[in-house]
């Protein structure tokens, strides 16, 4: 049997999934109930290792997981680069050509297919973070409870002082039992992702980069285990030059003939790796290494530039630091030190 090219519009319940051969343009589709049992079978007629192209959406782990035990060469698009938005008519079957002609040209904005053990990672890591942002969403309402009674709370709300000052505050009957509800919340929250941080930590204790990032100022074992989880195999970034752009961290570049425009950062890529980057040099400003440049472009650019300029900088330490296991730059600059 001829090996075949292979699209799949991949939904919730139902998939399309579009074959076409190499040497003859004509297609044949079906749709089929989502199961791994469906598309191995649905697989089969695409004859031995097909090229099968599937975007990165809703579920996408199972499928790819499925068509790869099928032997199948599984193309992971990304969604975001295909620019459909523009065209006159978009539904699934066209989709599927289109990822076809692509797959053809080897046109395809592929994405990188982190093994199943990562994504694992990401999981938790991601579900720390998202629970995180809940919590300081909880916590932002306790404030703005306070401020309808014109109570102005002391800056450490959330140290045993602050705890004692909610038990003491007189607020009207609603309030109270809002903030009282909302504390009740908070600690549950707590006790989440304390139960996070412990799994993170035992699945991480074993590797070297998770260590070795941590010498950064300003990196600890949360921001660490998010460059971690969200970086994975950073072998596959040639340069450090790279793993900036593939997180968003470099301006656009518009060139023709002898004009260039060069403007914001593409933010492309995993928002919570930039955000990790930029919250680790917020402080401390990526320590000795990194502040005199920083406190530079913050006084030629303004602080926002320089934050990202700072935070593009660190990220090239996490690039040495997970590639060797150490930063000899840090480590140097600690030797002189001593």
């Amino acid at each position: 049997m001829e090996r075949q090219y292979v699209a799949i519009d991949l939904h919730r319940r139902r998939s399309l999934i579009v074959r076409q051969k190499r040497t003859v343009m004509s297609s044949g589709s079906h749709v089929i109930d989502n199961s791994p049992v469906a598309l191995g079978v649905a697989l089969a007629d695409a004859g031995p290792e097909p090229e099968v192209a599937v975007e990165a959406t809703f579920g996408w782990y199972w499928a790819v997981d499925t068509l790869r035990a099928e032997g199948a060469n599984v193309r992971l698009v990304n969604p975001s680069r295909l620019y459909w938005d523009d065209r006159r008519v978009k539904n699934d079957y066209k989709d599927c050509q289109d990822l076809l002609d692509r797959m053809r040209l080897n046109r395809l904005p592929e994405a990188w297919i982190a093994p199943p053990e990562l994504r694992q990672l990401r999981e938790l890591v991601r579900y720390r973070a998202k629970a995180s942002q809940l919590r300081t969403g909880l916590k932002a309402q306790i404030h703005s409870v306070l401020g309808k009674e014109g109570i102005l709370p002391p800056k450490e709300l959330w140290g045993p002082a602050g705890a004692k000052f909610l038990d003491d505050v007189e607020v009207a009957d609603a309030y109270g039992i809002r903030i009282e509800s909302l504390r009740d919340l908070i600690e549950v929250y707590d006790r989440e992702i304390a139960m996070l941080d412990r799994h993170i930590a035992n699945w991480l204790k074993d590797d070297v980069g998770y260590w070795a990032i941590q010498a950064i100022p300003g990196v600890g074992p949360v921001l660490a285990a998010v460059f971690v989880a969200e970086i994975g195999d950073v072998s596959r970034f040639a340069r450090p030059e790279q793993l900036c752009s593939w997180a968003g961290l470099t301006p656009k570049h518009r060139e023709s003939d002898e004009t260039t425009h060069r403007g914001k950062v593409t933010k492309q890529g995993s928002r919570l790796l930039r955000w990790a980057a930029v919250e680790a040099i917020s402080h401390m400003h990526g320590g000795p290494k990194i502040k005199n440049d920083y406190r530079r472009i913050a006084a030629r650019r303004g602080v926002n530039i320089a934050r990202i300029a700072a935070a593009r900088k660190l990220l090239i330490l996490v690039y040495f630091g997970l590639r060797d296991g150490e930063i000899r730059c840090l480590a140097q600059a600690d030797a002189a030190a001593g």
